[in-house]
């Protein structure tokens, strides 16, 4: 392509960058560049070379403040890359063995799907993680790619303080009389879409490998349940938090596996608020479905 001198042509603009560590309001002009008119036409390519802009969102985290007796909530703006970022679907099973489980999962399949969407738009990697069910999904692309990933080594898990919970769950937490525990899901939700580049795995070191490929820094965490599988799945938030990764609760697309019938004696609905702020003082911060599809 021809491509003649800027010194050739006495029709030119300057273009010219500012210092990032002046004030802002000095410029070097030793990185000026003499553009010919014409060569604007080519900004777009140049532009479209340039990195995603930043995902920035509002997370919450809580801090004990004396002489306060509970820990205070604390809302701060995070800020991360999109391609340094994963969202993991954990455990949105087609049918959960409690109804009320499945009603509420239901309720917030269209705000997941819309969120899990806006996330894959910005270039953050959505990995698809119904445990149990990797046979349905041995064929799938999806599965297969992340199987074919190097295998990376995980750093040593980080000493971490696990306080019990704030909720009683011995009886594993279904609030619909007469549901008794037992395998009913085979698969994913079928109403989440799953996209060509997207992953599939419940094993904790396959998305690792993951992670570590793409150099991710921040994990959003959003399913079911609060109290169990988003704890304490190899992928979840105990084990990322403790490998050294910046983990996010997606605190409006979650639900705990809680019984009024027990200790403390709250609604359902409180009782998963109190598993979120347990993980928000204790484990990691949290955000909401809001805040990542306006990042």
């Amino acid at each position: 392509m021809f491509a003649p001198s800027p010194l050739q042509h006495q029709d030119f603009a300057i273009s010219f960058s500012a210092n990032p560590s002046a004030n802002g309001k000095r410029y070097i002009l030793k990185n000026a560049m003499l553009l010919p008119r014409r060569s604007l036409l080519f900004a777009p390519l140049a532009l479209a070379a340039q990195p995603p802009a930043d995902l920035r969102f509002q997370a919450r985290t809580r801090i004990l403040r004396p002489p306060a007796e509970q820990p205070t909530p604390v809302d701060f703006p995070a800020s991360c890359p999109p391609a340094r970022a994963a969202a993991i679907l954990c455990d949105v099973w087609d049918r959960h063995w409690c109804r009320g489980a499945n009603e509420r999962v239901a309720a917030m399949l269209p705000r997941l799907i819309e969120t899990a969407g806006a996330l894959r738009r910005r270039g953050v990697q959505i990995i698809h993680a119904p445990s149990d069910t990797m046979d349905f999904y041995r064929d799938a692309p999806q599965r297969r790619a992340i199987q074919a990933l190097p295998a990376a080594t995980p750093p040593p898990l980080k000493p971490w303080p696990d306080p019990p919970l704030p909720i009683d769950d011995s009886d594993e937490g279904c609030d619909t009389p007469g549901d008794l525990p037992k395998k009913t899901y085979t698969r994913q939700h079928p109403a989440i879409p799953i996209e060509p580049a997207d992953f599939i795995s419940d094993n904790g070191n396959e998305i690792y490998n993951a992670l570590h490929a793409r150099r991710a820094t921040h994990l959003f965490i959003m399913g079911v349940h609060t109290n169990m599988c988003i704890l304490n799945r190899s992928f979840a938030i105990k084990r990322m938090t403790r490998w050294g990764f910046r983990c996010f609760l997606v605190r409006d697309l979650t639900d705990a596996m809680y019984n009024p019938a027990r200790a403390p004696f709250v609604s359902h609905d409180r009782g998963t608020e109190l598993v979120v702020e347990y993980i928000e003082q204790h484990w990691c911060p949290s955000t909401t479905s809001e805040a990542l599809i306006n990042a």
